[in-house]
């Protein structure tokens, strides 16, 4: 039996925040796997020549969402495998915590069939992989601990365009 051959692969994404009352939600988007399994994750993608991981996140995000995002921060790093025609492949994804600055989810592009925000406590039911599902855990953990006794730090609801 042939080994398949074996590459690396690197990405970038976000966690994107923003606050309901007072409640933080987070934007994920579906696709459409082979054999019609629909998958709900967070945006990510592939860097352009050249550019840094931050870059690609914020274009990767924009594109995907249809948001204009800002990076308040890094988050961790998740790895996986998969296999994609006849080649297995080790992906690490960087991820950061985001909020929007403008855009509208109506703008997302084709890579998502739908975006749609959601609340942090629905991701754990709602995201199709748990390493996605244990990052937001940990970011929902650090947004916690960085705005205990606060009031909607981020403002109350989305700013104004950015389509629920």
């Amino acid at each position: 039996m042939a080994r398949l051959r074996t590459t690396t692969a690197t990405s970038a994404g976000g966690i994107v925040v923003r606050f309901e009352a007072g409640d933080p939600h987070l934007v994920v988007g579906s696709r459409r796997r082979e054999r019609d399994i629909v998958t709900w994750t967070l945006p990510k993608g592939t860097p352009n020549p050249g550019e840094t991981r931050e870059q690609t996140a914020i274009r990767e995000v924009g594109e995907e969402t249809g948001l204009e995002v800002r990076i308040t921060g890094p988050l961790d790093s998740i790895e996986y495998w998969f296999v994609q025609r006849g080649v297995r492949i080790h992906k690490t994804v960087h991820y950061f915590l985001m909020e929007p600055i403008g855009g509208d989810l109506d703008r997302h592009d084709h890579e998502f069939e739908a975006v749609r925000w959601i609340s942090f406590a629905d991701a754990q039911h709602s995201l199709t992989f748990e390493t996605e599902r244990a990052l937001v855990a940990r970011a929902a953990s650090r947004i916690a601990a960085g705005h205990a006794g606060r009031q909607d730090p981020a403002g109350q609801g989305a700013p104004a365009g950015q389509g629920a």
